[in-house]
């Protein structure tokens, strides 16, 4: 997710430092406690590289450190954002666009959840005149904010460390307060048993909250979220009217989620 002008985010210095310390922390929570040795020889990086990565991981809470190497931190395994963001980028571009395009002209109002995906649509809708923004998502409002064709409505409630989202009580009566035409979400998982889904059961609340307030529902993910269930429900599989996902998605599962009623637009990223 970009950076917007003020809003201070965890990230790494490059992107081959943030790609390497994505590498760890998906092997760090798939595998459970990993010696430094094993992840040095795996990504084909010194001890003395990976220690320094490791202290920064654990310095923003992704991970903790053992004598040795590292092990999951229980309270912190969802994907930051700041990570996710290197995760399928191409796809994620390709898919915002499509979202983007799929936005009635005109005056129009669309309610936005957190996420790289849905950060990236909301860049593509930036130059659109008469379309208002309602989000959770702190730094898609500040982004959006700076920009003279945005009319943004931010919601309150508490901000997730890992998400940038605000979550709880007072972010739902915003979404409640409002109607709009279309509710973007990004998901942890969508399928056609369990819905639109993600790792947090705040969050999911949250979101419910938007989607119950919106005429039509779209859902943005890569291919690999196609077919996943997390651990809270945001939206059941017959509030989904939409789905934007690239073609690395399961055929299978697309077709479970088209006999259900979802449209499904699917993208090609370049290669």
């Amino acid at each position: 997710m970009a950076q917007a002008t003020g809003l201070r985010l965890p990230h790494a210095s490059s992107s081959k430092r943030t790609d390497r310390m994505l590498a760890v922390l998906k092997t760090v929570n798939s595998r459970g406690a990993v010696p430094l040795a094993d992840l040095a020889t795996e990504l084909r990086v010194s001890a003395a590289t990976l220690r320094r990565d490791l202290a920064d991981m654990e310095d923003q809470g992704l991970l903790i450190r053992t004598h040795g190497g590292a092990r999951p931190n229980a309270a912190h395994d969802e994907m930051p954002v700041h990570l996710r963001d290197q995760e399928a980028k191409e796809a994620k571009h390709r898919i915002a666009i499509r979202a983007a395009e799929l936005i009635p002209s005109g005056p129009y109002a669309v309610a936005l959840s957190g996420g790289t995906t849905t950060a990236g649509i909301a860049r593509a809708l930036a130059r659109r005149t008469q379309l208002t923004i309602v989000t959770n998502a702190v730094p898609i409002a500040m982004e959006l904010a700076a920009r003279p064709n945005a009319k943004v409505i931010l919601t309150g409630g508490m901000v997730r460390s890992t998400s940038f989202e605000a979550v709880g009580v007072l972010a739902e009566a915003t979404f409640k307060a409002v109607n709009v035409g279309t509710a973007i979400l990004g998901v942890d998982g969508i399928s056609a048993a369990g819905g639109a889904t993600t790792h947090d059961e705040v969050e999911a609340r949250t979101n419910h909250a938007m989607v119950d307030h919106a005429q039509r529902v779209m859902v943005v993910t890569d291919g690999s979220k196609v077919g996943r269930v997390t651990l809270a429900r945001m939206a059941d599989p017959e509030q989904i009217d939409l789905l934007i996902t690239d073609s690395t998605a399961d055929p299978t599962e697309l077709d479970a989620l088209r006999a259900v009623g979802v449209t499904v637009h699917v993208v090609e990223p370049r290669r």
